[in-house]
């Protein structure tokens, strides 16, 4: 009995793992764990339960498929399942594969193409024209993201050869390229960086504004025909030639294979190019050929019993730690970077990897001169997995107490693993600094750009925001492509942005922790900027929609020397100081309002600005403590959660009629 309840907690521990991990995977596109070691719980729990039946229950990982259906999407419901694969991670296990399709159908003609590591997607077509895509989900229910996956260039809209009606299946991915910008661009404005590709891919194709799905630059390989009618295919290898013919990307190359040695030898040399290609794999798919055979072969309660993936460990090497380097990025983040031996690995030399903060190098122990274990995350990212020994007389590593760029003391916020520079003037994070300052948003400075405050701060002509205000028009039609109309406009634009509200200017300086509406309510609450630099925390702190946290945030920026400076000379340019929002009256004082769907009589900034004249406030969740939801065409979850909560809901009409 003693033997019984252990293999059940076994069966149970590994189950629950399991779970937590495939909603860290697949729904909340955050993963801890490698795929690998992901692959290796789930292994474990197959073995178990083929040798000892009675724990396979009805809900096991084992059986289904590890996404959901997400409630922010309209569901899909899949007329063809899009099943998962079963993995392999030894030659032995391809060689059992390969036994139980003899057995069941004789020799097989294999087909071998790389696993790309993206989102697995449907494509439909209706007489050749693309109506509907949406994502595999747990392979019977999925989303409906058709938005988005019109904004992958790689995707026809129209065939070439139009067919009644076909679906198909592919995998959404991003480029190493691609992938390494954004997460630069993430690690330089202090946000959390995708952890790879894969997740990237899957994070953009589920955002609700389509235009930031654009911007990922997401690409897709077509490798699968799910239905066709009007076409008639036999086999793998002439359904992927047919999907080329009509227009899509198909998996970049798929090799036939007479026989399962031939079928491991591609295994292998797929294996040893995977740090060469332009995309992520985190393995290589064996496939039968032949349709008919397929279909007497079937498929178990979650595989098909026709194609296995054959899954690659990470590759891991040995090297020295050299030095950690200082990096600070726009926000003030100070970011360490570990310089190594130089090392081959997965195809490329390795010389560089974040370590990403305090707490990371604490957990490990890193110290300079360590002989450490190396890996590329997704196999794109070097990290270091393990310290194996420390180098003799060493100490063990703490970050900077002042900024490397400035000399600024540095700051480390309790509930933060993130170290920072909160001088305004440090030189490392002018740039960003100027483009936020700059930004539709903030200041509103039509046509200082990247590109051209990118030239001023080269040049030497802004070294500060106030700067901006100061510049010359000689100077600026003097730069290339530049001339006297483009200095004129770019000075017009420096002079309209001085008449700007308070809040504006607030939210141009960058202050951690307040954003637009933050700025708004303490430009109104304080009127003008002397009194919100005179302000104690706990006065900022008792404004409605306000913490200690942001409250102390703001006194800390204004602290500073530096800041003193800076809003000294603003003043001295011209720049308003003062608050000119207008308030009608206090009809919506104390009611909170929740904006969602489409606006057709308003825009929300338009909506927004007048719930505030009105004395009311906006909020982006609907909780017990929202007053009204103010719901367009195509409202989604938040006119679910109203409706649950009880929350009265308004119609455009309604509002214009309370604001009459």
């Amino acid at each position: 009995m003693d033997e019984l309840r252990l293999l059940e907690e076994k069966a149970k521990r590994l189950r629950e793992t399991i779970a937590y991990h495939n909603r860290r995977y697949y729904e909340n596109d955050a993963p801890e764990i490698e795929d690998f070691e992901y692959d290796r719980l789930l292994h474990e729990l197959i073995e178990l339960e083929e040798q000892y039946p009675f724990l396979a229950v009805e809900d096991s990982p084992t059986r289904r498929i590890g996404g959901k259906a997400d409630a922010q999407f309209t569901p899909v419901e899949h007329r063809v399942v899009m099943e998962s694969l079963q993995d392999a991670f030894s030659k032995e296990d391809v060689y059992d594969f390969d036994r139980r399709v003899r057995e069941a159908v004789g020799d097989a003609l294999y087909i071998v193409e790389p696993k790309i590591d993206g989102l697995s997607v449907s494509l439909e077509y209706e007489n050749g024209v693309f109506v509907r895509g949406s994502t595999r989900g747990d392979g019977r229910t999925g989303e409906d993201i058709t938005a988005n996956l019109k904004t992958i260039r790689s995707i026809p809209m129209q065939l070439k050869t139009p067919l009644p009606f076909l679906e198909v299946r592919g995998e959404v991915y991003m480029k190493k390229e691609v992938f390494l910008a954004l997460t630069e661009k993430q690690e330089n404005e202090g946000e959390k960086p995708f952890k790879n590709p894969r997740n990237a891919a899957a994070g953009s194709l589920r955002q609700k504004d389509s235009r930031i799905t654009r911007q990922r630059k997401l690409d897709i390989f077509v490798f699968n025909v799910q239905q066709a009618d009007g076409e008639t295919l036999t086999n793998h290898k002439q359904s992927l030639d047919f999907l080329n013919s009509l227009g899509f990307t198909t998996v970049p190359f798929y090799t036939p294979c007479k026989t399962i040695n031939d079928a491991l030898d591609e295994i292998d040399r797929i294996g040893q190019m995977r740090g060469t290609l332009s995309f992520d794999i985190d393995g290589a798919v064996i496939k039968v050929n032949d349709f008919s055979a397929r279909q007497k072969l079937g498929s178990t309660s979650k595989y098909p019993r026709w194609a296995l993936a054959f899954k690659y460990p990470p590759e891991e090497k040995e090297t020295t730690l050299l030095d950690i380097e200082i990096n600070v990025g726009r926000t003030g983040v100070l970011t360490p970077t570990g310089v190594f031996e130089p090392t081959l690995l997965a195809g490329s030399t390795v010389s560089r990897a974040t370590l990403h903060n305090q707490d990371f190098i604490a957990e490990k122990d890193i110290r300079i001169g360590d002989t450490v274990i190396i890996r590329k995350a997704g196999d794109i990212i070097p990290e270091v997995r393990a310290v194996i020994r420390h180098a003799e007389g060493s100490i063990p590593y703490e970050m900077p107490k002042l900024c490397p760029s400035c000399g600024a003391p540095t700051v480390r916020e309790a509930d933060e693993a993130a170290i920072r520079c909160v001088n305004p003037d440090c030189p490392s994070q002018l740039l960003r600094t100027l483009i936020h300052f700059c930004s539709r948003d903030a200041m509103d400075m039509e046509g200082m750009g990247e590109a051209v405050l990118a030239v001023f701060v080269e040049k030497g002509l802004v070294k500060t925001a106030d700067d901006l205000f100061h510049l010359n028009k000689v100077d600026i039609a003097a730069i290339d492509r530049m001339g006297e109309k483009s200095a004129e406009n770019l000075l017009a634009a420096a002079e309209k942005a001085k008449g700007n509200d308070l809040s504006r200017l607030l939210f141009a300086l960058g202050i951690r922790h307040i954003g637009q509406k933050a700025a708004a309510l303490l430009s109104k609450h304080f009127g003008s900027m002397e009194a919100l630099m005179d302000a104690s925390a706990e006065e900022i702190a008792s404004i409605d929609g306000f913490g200690s946290i942001m409250a102390e945030s703001v006194v800390d920026f204004f602290s500073l020397d530096a800041s003193k400076r800076l809003i000294e000379k603003l003043n001295a340019s011209g720049v308003n100081m003062r608050s000119l929002s207008e308030t009608i009256d206090e009809r919506f004082s104390g009611q909170t309002f929740v904006l969602t769907g489409t606006l057709s009589r308003f825009t929300r900034k338009e909506a927004s600005d007048l719930i505030e004249k009105f004395g009311g406030k906006t909020a982006s969740s609907v909780s017990k403590k929202t007053t009204f939801v103010l719901a367009g065409e195509d409202a989604g979850s938040k006119l679910r959660k109203a409706t649950e909560l009880g929350v009265r809901v308004l119609s455009e009409a309604e509002f214009e009629t309370m604001i009459q």
